[in-house]
């Protein structure tokens, strides 16, 4: 009888920490924490010290072999929808380390998990529908436009978000969301060219391109490749570059019908990302706030998250006027930014995603595409592709710097190596940790 109680606590244990790995990885957080947080949080409870974890993209497994003849256990998770969550990523780290310190029984813990599940989140509806819009008016902002050019984004932003979340509801594919999303604000863009309002139209479509950006997953990508987590790694950023390919399909198809039609639509539409004016210190401030509630991260990170923005807005800014390359500046300006916010996360006990990842939304590389797609539709085809080409390395370094940031905070502040290292797979792979 003892015997069976014990297999059973097993598997309720199972149970519950694929439960939390799926609320983990469904708001957010990398596949090397992921699987850290479940492997502690399985054993804290009595799962078998010998069970292999293991995490992608779209599940999780736990799996281990009782020995003794008996059959092998495996339990998985599918993660069919992935919204970024990250008050709820807080709230499961800290159940994780409660249970590990041996502060909670296998009963507590699962109704820890069941009130994260059914509690309401941190912001009302009304204040998390219009993020995503409110971010692309201060991109527009960001980028020299002004008052018109940000409700022109606001607006444009808005009802794509609007028409996209029913061409979901019908089953049309994210890429084709994007994609229309991203035509309809090169449309608004044409047309105020054509009616020659005095709007500067190509700030209403890097707002809205800075807005569509998927920044989260290109961050993940890297921190999973860098983790040497590869399999996801690859999987996110060839998901990240499809989300980036329809927005250049959405806005470069709608520039090249207009400039068919005879809209003037030219270089001299394009505005320069290379602005410290105070107007755009605080549009990149509005920028990460905005984020910051759109990936619901807890009330008191959004004032550090607006802080943060505007100091990686200024630091590009004076990189680029000492002629450094935008991807060169982008990664410096993310690895301050991420060395000091990862430090102040890890001070106040949150998971480093909470206080990084929106800091850098204002250095998503929404002039560079624009710059490309209007270079290439105006003749300039060899140098749209470069342009083009500089963009995705911009986006790609805004996502290194993040990871880079933390990892010389590692580095430059040793610690011995503590149970939850030593599961990492950073930690397994190191020549250096001995078991």
């Amino acid at each position: 009888m003892q015997e069976r109680t014990e297999e059973q606590a097993a598997y309720l244990a199972m149970e519950l920490a694929l439960r939390v790995g799926e609320l983990m990885l469904a708001g957010g957080e990398s596949a090397e924490s992921v699987e850290r947080a479940v492997s502690l949080f399985g054993r804290a409870l009595g799962m078998p010290a010998r069970s292999e974890v293991n995490v992608t993209l779209s599940a999780i497994s736990v799996s281990y072999l009782p020995g003794h003849g008996r059959p092998p256990v495996t339990g998985e998770r599918t993660i069919r929808r992935r919204v970024p969550d990250f008050t709820r990523v807080v709230a499961v780290d800290r159940l994780v380390a409660e249970t590990e310190r041996g502060e909670m029984t296998i009963e507590e813990a699962a109704e820890g998990l069941r009130r994260i599940i059914s509690g309401p989140g941190p912001y009302p509806w009304w204040v998390h529908a219009p993020t995503l819009a409110v971010l692309a008016g201060a991109g527009a902002v960001l980028v020299g436009g002004g008052f018109l050019s940000a409700l022109g984004a606001f607006g444009a932003t808005l009802a794509g978000d609007r028409v996209a979340a029913r061409l979901g509801a019908r089953g049309v594919s994210e890429f084709l969301q994007t994609a229309f999303a991203a035509a309809l604000a090169a449309t608004l863009a044409a047309l105020l060219v054509w009616l020659d309002a005095e709007v500067r139209a190509g700030a209403v479509i890097i707002g809205v391109v800075i807005a569509l950006i998927p920044g989260r997953a290109l961050v993940a990508s890297l921190q999973d490749g860098i983790a040497g987590d590869y399999v996801t790694g690859s999987i996110r950023l060839i998901e990240a570059l499809y989300i980036i390919a329809a927005i250049l399909s959405g806005v470069g198809f709608t520039i090249y019908v207009a400039a068919r039609l005879g809209v003037p639509i030219s270089l001299e539409h394009l505005p320069l990302a290379r602005l410290t004016a105070g107007s755009s210190v605080i549009a990149a401030g509005v920028i990460s706030a905005a984020f910051a509630v759109h990936v619901v991260v807890p009330p008191p990170w959004v004032a550090p998250a607006a802080v943060g923005g505007m100091v990686s807005w200024t630091l590009f800014t004076h990189l680029l006027r000492q002629d450094v390359a935008a991807p060169a500046a982008t990664l410096l300006a993310t690895l301050v930014v991420g060395l000091f916010m990862t430090a102040l996360a890890r001070y106040r006990g949150v998971p480093p995603i909470v206080a990084v990842v929106p800091c850098v939304a204002p250095l998503m590389p929404g002039s560079l595409m624009y710059r490309g797609l209007l270079e290439m539709t105006t003749g300039h085809t060899q140098t749209g592709l470069v342009t083009l080409i500089e963009a995705l390395s911009t986006a790609l370094a805004l996502g290194a710097g993040v990871i880079l940031g933390g990892e010389l905070l590692r580095a430059i502040r040793p610690v011995q190596l503590t149970a939850a290292q030593l599961l990492s797979p950073v930690a397994r792979r190191s020549r250096r940790v001995r078991r």
